[in-house]
């Protein structure tokens, strides 16, 4: 799992969703124009990460997830999210799903949120217990894993 770093499963994610509708027409849930509500998810769920690597940025600490983060980061998003940049990634594959419009390309979102859910963040969430301890553990017990 070391080897591929969240936004690398995520573009994998979009290709595979797209790839599915290609493959596999099946009756279409979100005709068009409804479908373009999909738009709206994807510009937030990017706007998300983005504002949190700018914060990253500045605070000066790691966004890399194998890598040792240098600061607690608690504020901004972070204060309704443990992980907004998964949750801004979430966001914007089911804004993908539902701008293809059918059903199937929700193995994307799932397929992103398992590996989410069950490998990154429990992998993170050690670093950041052994990392900074009861203050890490403190902020953990007020906010929730996604939201």
């Amino acid at each position: 799992m070391k080897k591929i770093i969240p936004p690398i499963l995520f573009l994998f994610c979009i290709i595979l969703m797209v790839t599915i509708k290609n493959l596999f027409v099946f009756k279409i849930i979100f005709p068009s124009p409804l479908n373009y509500i999909g738009i709206p998810l994807i510009v937030l769920g990017l706007i998300m990460t983005v504002i949190v690597r700018k914060r990253f940025e500045k605070i000066d600490t790691e966004i890399h997830s194998f890598k040792s983060p240098r600061k607690l980061v608690t504020n901004g998003l972070f204060k309704i999210s443990r992980n907004p940049i998964y949750l801004g990634f979430t966001l914007s594959l089911l804004g993908v799903w539902v701008l293809l419009g059918t059903v199937i390309p929700i193995l994307g979102c799932l397929l992103f949120f398992v590996m989410t859910n069950h490998h990154y963040i429990p992998y993170e969430e050690k670093l950041m217990e052994n990392t900074f301890g009861n203050e890490y553990k403190e902020y953990k017990s007020k906010v929730r894993r996604w939201i």
